[in-house]
């Protein structure tokens, strides 16, 4: 995707989210699996109403499109390490939504954060993808 399409595009879904077009989103990402690589982004959108709108995409994504939410980690994984404590936290919270155990040894990494916040994330994130890791081995076939 080119950088300015990629930035409108952005640019675009922050207004959606702060307008409270969640639907539209939902459906643009169910039709375009490399919107994923704008979370990591949208995450650091000054406008609280985008950052909380991020979450409920992501939770409703896991459940509408579980095969492509891994697509956003990639873009999220980096930011554990960002100067500011709500854009870690935010990304540690969206990595438990997505539930992939590779992310697993990055979020205990922020258990020794400096902000509390972002440790308690990080703890809950850990916590969210080993309960998903739980119910899918206990649901496996024999």
């Amino acid at each position: 995707m080119q950088n300015s399409h990629k930035e409108d595009l952005r640019q675009m879904i922050a207004d959606y989210m702060e307008n409270g077009f969640l639907e539209n989103i939902i459906d643009m990402f169910r039709h375009d699996s490399a919107l994923y690589g704008v979370l990591g982004e949208l995450i650091r959108d000054e406008r609280i109403r985008v950052r909380i709108g991020v979450t409920a995409l992501m939770e409703e994504l896991r459940r509408l499109d579980p095969d492509n939410i891994i697509l956003a980690q990639k873009n999220l994984l980096p930011l554990l390490d960002h100067t500011e404590p709500v854009v870690r936290g935010d990304a540690a919270n969206l990595l438990g939504i997505i539930g992939d155990k590779a992310s697993l040894p990055y979020l205990e990494e922020r258990l020794s954060d400096e902000n509390e916040n972002v440790r308690l994330i990080a703890r809950e994130a850990i916590d969210e993808i080993r309960d998903m890791i739980r119910i899918t081995v206990a649901h496996r076939p024999v």
